[in-house]
Order: structure tokens, then C-alpha cells, then sequence
């Protein structure tokens, strides 16, 4: 099973690329994710002036953190998601779920909360 991974990258100036830029290291990301096979699928990645967060689905912690390094990219904090939310999540119609069938932990904890 595919774990989801946030990872933020100190990157000073990255938001000033071009796209020559960002293609270049989508092109290494994706040749490093194609040497270590299906245990890690880089899902999206969001730039901002300094950093960006990638978002990776991955086995496990290590398998992100080799990515970054045969890349030679930072992976400043890795941090494995627990739950997703969206617009969605307010008006989802989770009276099964509070009635005891089918609890999920991505659920529960809202229910919880």
C-alpha cells in the first residue's frame, strides 16, 4: 500500500524559474521514480518564491528521501498524511459511518472530533 507524502524544499529563488527550468527537474524526477520502480509515483508539485511541496504517494519515508537524494533535490520535512479534507468533507452524509458501519481512520477522527 501507497502511503501519501507532503514534501517541502527549501529552494531560494525557485518561483523565478522558466519553464525550461521546471521542465528540467520534472525531467529528473521522473527518471529517478523510473529507477526505483512502482514504490513511489510523484502525484503533483505546487512552486511558491522559495520552496516547493511535492506531493508523492511512496511506500514508505525512505524510498521519498532516496528520491530527493539521487535527484539532488531538497527534502527539507517529509510528512505522511493522515486525512484528507475538502469542501466535500462538510456536507458528506456519514450516518453509516456514526452508526458503526464501515469506520474508516480517515473518517473517525472527524466524527470524533
Amino acid at each position: 500500500m501507497l502511503n501519501r507524502y507532503i514534501i517541502e524544499r527549501n529552494m531560494t529563488g525557485v518561483g523565478g524559474g522558466s519553464d525550461a527550468d521546471y521542465a528540467k527537474m520534472a525531467g529528473k524526477s521522473n527518471e529517478v521514480l523510473t529507477s526505483l520502480g512502482p514504490t513511489i509515483q510523484w502525484v503533483q508539485s505546487y512552486v511558491t518564491d522559495d520552496k516547493v511541496y511535492c506531493e508523492y504517494l511512496a511506500e514508505n519515508e525512505d524510498i521519498v528521501r532516496e528520491h530527493a537524494k539521487r535527484g539532488g533535490f531538497p527534502a527539507d520535512r517529509i510528512s505522511k498524511v493522515t486525512h484528507l479534507c475538502d469542501p466535500t468533507t462538510a456536507t458528506d452524509d456519514f450516518s453509516a459511518l456514526k452508526e458503526g458501519a464501515g469506520k474508516t481512520p480517515d473518517r473517525e477522527s472527524f466524527l470524533n472530533a
